[in-house]
């Protein structure tokens, strides 16, 4: 399989970015426009956004363009910026790949429609659909824990043989063996990058060249740290760098990792726990049990990595 020439870098560790918010519930386009050049100056390879943790489902079609204006302007180039692609229909996803290609983002990451998960013919249809409307470079999305939508890696396999700009998959599957079957399938044809924050480790050891992260919002040197350190193989200092990580990592999994990881840029100042209903940020005895770990490990950072992470965006 021949690929598209791209410019897009699928490697390296690119945040999810979360969307940030005012008090009156509006885009902090101003945090954001930091928080984008923050990141990448802590070693980020670029960023995603309008995703899951971007909390993409609760915002307006004009909101998004904005949020991908605003991040274009704010890194002028200086790393990737990739727009999630997650609607309800595909009129509407093929209308926002082109304004993300008009504003100069670097590449989509695709995402199933919202909603309705239909079968293999339909889904790969819109996937497809989406890829032909520009000519950006393109990351399939696979998380059928959250989208019901599962892309098998033979499924992708025939996606790139008739796609020739799709150059990744995010797999966020759970499941590691994912990423030795696609590589089986496709070699080095597709970019393969880990989406579930606590499966680095594994998905590096297992082939992947990238992480889709979701804690980096809040410690991008350390989550950095973490995937180099995976890509050069074991070692004492990868093993208690991830001891130390996973409690945290683990966040990325629950159905309020946006409101746990919002609330982890709260503690380390470099965020807001504010987020767009339906949700709410945690409260009660769970809002507790989540500041008692996340404080815990961050008292117990390791001290070089602290010594990395004292600027703040």
């Amino acid at each position: 399989m021949k690929a598209k020439q791209s410019t897009m870098r699928w490697e390296g560790v690119l945040p999810a970015i979360t969307t940030p918010f005012r008090a009156d519930g509006q885009v902090d386009h101003e945090f954001l426009r930091r928080h984008a050049r923050w990141l990448v100056d802590h070693g980020c390879t670029g960023v995603v956004a309008l995703g899951s943790l971007g909390e993409s489902p609760t915002l307006r079609f004009e909101e998004k363009v904005a949020i991908l204006r605003t991040v274009v302007d704010a890194l002028k180039g200086r790393a990737a910026v990739v727009a999630g692609i997650g609607t309800l229909s595909t009129a509407e996803a093929v209308e926002l790949a082109r304004e993300a290609e008009s504003i100069r983002c670097s590449g989509l990451m695709i995402l199933p429609p919202y909603v309705y998960a239909g079968d293999a013919r339909e889904m790969l249809s819109h996937v497809e659909s989406v890829l032909r409307s520009s000519g950006l470079s393109g990351m399939l999305y696979n998380n059928p824990i959250a989208y019901r939508t599962d892309f098998l890696p033979e499924q992708i396999a025939q996606l790139a043989e008739r796609n020739p700009n799709l150059h990744a998959v995010k797999e966020s599957s759970g499941d590691v063996r994912r990423i030795t079957a696609l590589r089986a399938l496709c070699g080095e044809r597709l970019a393969l990058l880990v989406g579930v924050d606590d499966l680095i480790v594994e998905g590096v050891r297992a082939g992947a060249v990238g992480w889709i992260a979701g804690l980096a919002n809040a410690l991008p040197r350390e989550s950095v740290a973490l995937f180099e350190l995976a890509r050069r193989g074991p070692e004492s200092r990868l093993e208690t760098l991830y001891q130390w990580f996973l409690p945290l990592l683990r966040l990325d999994t629950s159905n309020k990792f946006v409101q746990l990881i919002k609330l982890v840029q709260q503690e380390t100042g470099t965020g807001s726990e504010r987020v767009r209903p339906p949700r709410l940020p945690l409260a009660g005895a769970e809002r507790k049990r989540a500041l008692e770990l996340i404080r815990r490990c961050l008292a117990q950072r390791p001290k070089d990595a602290t010594a990395c992470t004292r600027s703040r965006p």
